[in-house]
């Protein structure tokens, strides 16, 4: 037989490629080597192949951290939690400040969320000690029911360039593009507990893998939202699935004013990558005036964000047909956006229906206080009108209410509310997008739109 001798450039091409060496055992099935213990006390053992950390009364969040940091991978592995009394979640480039938590040590970084409970955010990205949710899993309510308590789940998570995308036993979860962290550890966290009843639960992980070659990003498909935390921008994915920016950061393409013809003259600055409204005393009718988009939506996913000064006053309104239009202003549906501490709109109309995130004077947001941003930080809004008129408002990733447009409940509210003047509000088949002035200082960006079809 004849001896083939192959190049050695192809040996090494195939031992690239090859299983074996294209991933990383990250934990061998019998010894914490390559790990080490941060923050808290829980206890972490190695038991029939998986790691088990167990969680301690009054401690606080434990980690067990990589000896190693990583920038691009693949981690591949399977996580089982015993109960939905506990809390964990798998840390990716992620730091530690010894500093932190009144000297006890704080972790701080994208978590993978493993939650049990009945919110069901299991596949959600966190930021641990740091910016809080970055990709509530209302923003994907498909993977919701992915996660098995009792049961081993699958998980998997990308980290390539600045995106991070999560799958819970093959459904896709969450996917958030980012503006920090290029490398650092991975960390499998035990929460903190505070309740004798929540003590001793257990979490296992297992089959801890990692690609860090050859990596190639796995499409997400269209319709999971993308957090993306680069302003004014959206990806290519992001493109190629529909999104399309209303603002570029630097001029005011695609926008009039409501009652104009052209952009307002004054009372607006849209550079420096910003869609700012400027101060007018807070007199609605005195400044620019709003503004609106020059296309019509009728079915859409409209997301933006938003940053209000003190005591401001604003709006995104949608469906405004431009018919009925006062002194500067034009009225549609709106998406509240209120300083609801300062302002006193907040404590006006029915049950808080004027309050931040709100349909405006029709139905309040119901929103928990953790999940908005203080004055002065960025907030993202979304709403998003379905093809069956079935209407959603979220504030940063959680729904906070729904309704059904043209529905005999919204013309209900409609004739108890100041738009009862005006018929057929909020029915038309299509309209502009707004910005409302109202005259205060507020700020918009990342405004971008997606139609429905």
């Amino acid at each position: 037989m004849k001896k083939i001798i192959y190049p050695a450039i192809m040996l090494l091409a195939s031992a690239a490629l090859s299983p074996a060496s294209a991933q990383t055992k990250l934990f061998d099935g019998k010894t914490l080597k390559g790990w080490k213990q941060l923050a808290g006390s829980a206890d972490y053992k190695v038991e029939d192949g998986a790691i088990v950390g167990t969680t301690v009364l009054n401690s606080g969040n434990s980690f067990l951290v990589t000896e190693k940091e990583y920038g691009n991978f693949i981690l591949e592995l399977d996580a089982k939690i015993e109960s939905e009394l506990s809390n964990s979640g798998v840390q990716t480039r992620s730091h530690y400040d010894p500093e932190g938590n009144k000297g006890k040590g704080k972790v701080y970084g994208r978590q993978f969320e493993i939650d049990p409970s009945s919110r069901k955010w299991t596949g959600g990205i966190y930021d641990e000690g740091r910016r809080d949710w970055l990709y509530p899993l209302d923003l994907n309510p498909k993977a919701k029911d992915a996660f098995k308590v009792g049961e081993y789940n699958h998980i998997k998570i990308e980290c390539i360039g600045n995106e991070m995308k999560t799958w819970v036993n093959g459904v896709p979860a969450g996917d958030v593009v980012d503006t920090v962290d290029s490398k650092g550890f991975i960390a499998l966290q035990v929460h903190a507990v505070s309740e004798e009843k929540q003590a001793g639960k257990k979490v296992y992980f297992k089959n801890i893998n990692l690609k860090t070659t050859n990596l190639k990003a796995t499409p997400f498909p269209k319709d999971v939202y993308v957090v993306n935390l680069t302003p004014n921008s959206i990806t290519t994915a992001e493109k190629a699935n529909g999104w399309k920016l209303l603002y570029d950061g630097k001029t005011n393409t695609g926008w009039h004013g409501a009652t104009l013809k052209a952009f307002p003259e004054k009372g607006w600055e849209y550079a420096n990558g910003t869609m700012h409204v400027l101060p007018s005393a807070g007199q609605e009718e005195s400044g620019g005036g709003d503004i609106v988009t020059n296309d019509n939506y009728s079915a859409f996913d409209l997301s933006f964000e938003f940053k209000l000064t003190p005591g401001a006053n604003s709006g995104v309104k949608y469906f405004v047909t431009l018919s009925e239009v006062t002194k500067g202003s034009a009225i549609g549906l709106e998406y509240q956006v209120l300083d609801d501490k300062l302002h006193p709109d907040a404590k006006l109309g029915r049950d808080g229906d004027r309050t931040l995130a709100s349909l405006y004077d029709l139905i309040k947001a119901n929103k928990q206080e953790r999940f908005v941003h203080p004055i002065g930080a960025w907030n993202t809004g979304r709403v998003v009108v379905y093809p069956n008129n079935h209407v959603e408002h979220y504030l940063n990733g959680v729904k906070v209410l729904e309704y059904e447009r043209g529905s005999k409940a919204f013309r209900d509210l409609v004739a108890i509310s100041k738009y009862t003047i005006w018929k057929n509000f909020g029915e038309a088949p299509s309209g502009h997008l707004l910005l409302q002035d109202h005259g205060n200082e507020v700020f918009f960006r990342s405004i971008k739109v997606r139609e429905l079809k």
